[in-house]
């Protein structure tokens, strides 16, 4: 599927940029037009096979033996792409060794800061790759990583990459049995676990967790990274332990280990990322490496333009796919920059100074942290030296004009905002921004090379400027190779495919523009998005319904007017029992503590009972719908809900919002 109308002020690419050299190759080699982006994007779906080969040649990926074949099929699901090729993950950085210049840049909220150089990064992977294959880590293990966002969950990504492992990853704010629910589903046979991380000005010891969560998992090694030396003792447990400064740094320190990597077909699972858990256990999304590596690389090279020499910062953690991201500069020869602890301390203004003091070329945030910025009154234009930022990225909620003014107004008029779209579930983005390419104040540019984005209406016809649903109607090398223990695809077929028949359904309200730019409204589904990170309302219920006094629990995320966001929990009380203040702190405390800050709802709200489908469903979209502003007889049919009655409350809830 083609793009018909033209993005928002789509001019000619400049053969200065990576993409423009690029538009040259395709013209000179398939004699195509694509001088300008919508050309380009244009015979990017149109000859999907020839725009994906030419990205492979065009930044030289690395293959011990070549694929026989682009792509087997262009229909979805079941495409598989670079059928034939061996390679490795790992390969694909290991050609920078001999760059100049910081590989991974690891900064601490207390300002610590440290630097892994190209070959020290590479130095460090070949030891842990060789620590596991003594621990008997072979192609097919999984590895899992319960890790704060440092060098050394990059190091030990990479290591298991280069063994032919499997990786899965959590932040240690998740309690234990919130990552259990995740990583046991891999029977992970190594976890790489910090005994503690900072968030917000306080340390927080993960001993007892790392502990509990070893067990729950049934690993048989575990490799700890000593957070702080206040809180080195190793951790409770049975299982082998071994210390990550003895057998990683120490011995990276000598040298002398060479970096071996298992050569893999295209579609061996290179690590497993998990849905939100919206409707129950979050479903493991397994990526392949061939897909992984050329869509990252397009995506640095082409879409953001960098390349050796600069520096790629985004602020997330290791619970979200944007961490995988960052890890996917280094497939450019872009260093990486990775910083553990609250964007907004020790002042809000943390963030900015980091891009500064790295000279970061595209910073990535959310809208939430802009509006903190905004709302505390921050100039960081005034405060800093940005001659090196070339883009301001932003992701994980819509972008509303309101925050783009801000930017223009208080960081620099000069550097272009740019939103983009995508999800966990290709591990990119669907609709974002290149060079030459611009949008209004609040709309996305327009789609990503090779990506065939589009709105389908409830008809499954693609529409123009008009809310529609976000759908993809070709493969994507990036897509899953599956869910994991999905044997015959059925949950896959059922979370993407069930809505319209071969066509990727994702789950965003999004309005194709006449002019090719898009505007995301938000999640179609019942997904919860807390500061630009999708978490699921079933870690919520799992935790606040085990509370004595609670009978039933309903949270919902809503995007409102202006770039804000609410998240409101609805709790009904178990008989016999009130929800006092009391009651609301104590579910604070332990979402906090046994899921993670983000899980803390932001307001909690005591109904006499919960509206459900006539199967006894939580109506989680229609009440989002409804406090989003949706009149209730457009989202919900009475005779489908067992109390309609009950819809009311949320109707004068909506409004009571409006008013404030």
């Amino acid at each position: 599927m083609g793009s018909s109308a033209a993005p928002h002020h789509d001019a000619c690419l400049d053969e200065a940029t990576s993409i423009g050299r690029f538009a040259a190759q395709v013209a000179e080699f398939h004699g195509v037009d694509a001088s300008t982006y919508a050309q380009l994007h244009e015979w990017s779906v149109t000859e999907p096979e020839l725009f994906w080969a030419r990205v492979w040649d065009f930044f030289s990926v690395v293959s011990s033996a070549p694929y026989r074949q682009v792509v087997d099929r262009h229909s979805m699901p079941g495409a598989r792409w670079f059928a034939g090729a061996r390679l490795n993950y790992v390969d694909q950085v290991a050609r920078h060794r001999e760059l100049p210049g910081a590989a991974v840049v690891s900064l601490a909220e207390d300002g610590t800061r440290r630097e892994l150089s190209w070959p020290g990064l590479l130095d460090s992977v070949a030891v842990f790759a060789d620590l596991l294959r003594t621990l008997g880590i072979r192609p097919g293990d999984r590895v899992a990583g319960y890790l704060p966002n440092a060098q050394e969950a990059i190091v030990a990504f990479l290591g298991s990459a280069a063994v032919g492992a499997t990786w899965a990853c959590c932040a240690p704010d998740y309690g234990a049995q919130a990552a259990a629910e995740r990583l046991s589903q891999l029977s992970p046979r190594v976890l790489v676990a910090s005994t503690g991380y900072e968030f917000g000005g306080r340390s927080h010891d993960r001993r007892e967790a790392v502990s509990e969560l070893a067990t729950l998992i049934g690993v048989e090694a575990l490799i700890v990274v000593d957070s702080r030396p206040t809180i080195a003792d190793a951790p409770a447990t049975d299982i082998r332990v071994e210390r990550w400064a003895e057998v990683v740094d120490d011995r990276a320190a000598v040298g002398g280990i060479c970096l071996r990597t298992e050569q893999v077909s295209a579609e061996h699972p290179l690590w497993v990322l998990f849905s939100s858990g919206t409707t129950g256990r979050p479903k493991g999304i397994v990526h392949g490496h061939a897909g992984i590596i050329v869509t990252h690389v397009e995506l640095f090279g082409l879409q953001m333009d960098l390349g050796p020499g600069d520096a790629f910062f985004w602020y997330t953690t290791t619970n979200w796919m944007l961490w995988n991201i960052v890890v996917g500069a280094l497939l450019s020869g872009v260093t990486a920059v990775a910083y553990e602890g609250s964007p907004v301390q020790p002042t809000a203004d943390r963030l900015w100074q980091i891009v500064a003091d790295e000279r970061v070329r595209v910073f990535g945030t959310s809208p939430g942290h802009l509006q903190v910025c905004a709302a505390r009154g921050l100039q960081p234009g005034l405060a800093h030296d940005f001659s090196s930022l070339r883009m301001l990225a932003v992701t994980g909620a819509p972008m509303s004009p309101n925050l783009a003014q801000w930017v223009s107004d208080a960081v620099s008029p000069d550097i272009p905002v740019v939103s983009s779209s995508g999800g966990t579930d290709v591990a990119s983005s669907f609709v974002g921004g290149a060079p030459s390419l611009s949008a209004e104040a609040g709309r996305i540019p327009g789609p990503i090379l090779g990506v065939a984005v589009a709105a389908f209406d409830e008809n499954g016809e693609a529409v123009r400027d008009s809310v529609a649903e976000l759908v993809i109607t070709q493969p994507m090398p990036s897509m899953p190779l599956g869910l994991w223990g999905d044997a015959d695809g059925r949950r896959y077929r059922e979370a993407y495919f069930q809505r319209y028949d071969g066509v990727w359904r994702h789950g965003d309200w999004v309005t194709h523009a006449s002019d090719g730019s898009f505007e995301i409204h938000g999640r179609s589904d019942s997904t919860l998005n807390r500061n630009g990170v999708r978490i699921g309302s079933a870690d919520l219920y799992t935790v606040v319904e085990s509370h004595r006094a609670i009978a039933e629990a309903l949270v919902v995320g809503v995007e409102r007017p202006g770039g804000g966001y609410r998240m409101p929990m609805f709790l009904v009380a178990s008989p016999g029992y009130e929800i006092d203040q009391a009651t609301i702190d104590e579910l604070r405390q332990r979402l906090r503590a046994e899921a993670s800050p983000r899980h803390v709802p932001d307001e909690f709200h005591i109904v006499d009972a919960l509206p459900h489908t006539k199967t006894g469903k939580k109506l989680e979209v229609p009440i989002k719908r409804i406090l989003q502003g949706a009149l209730a007889d457009d989202v919900c049919s009475p005779g489908s809900i067992d109390r309609p009655e009950l819809i009311d409350f949320y109707t004068t809830l909506a409004r009571q919002w409006d008013a404030e």
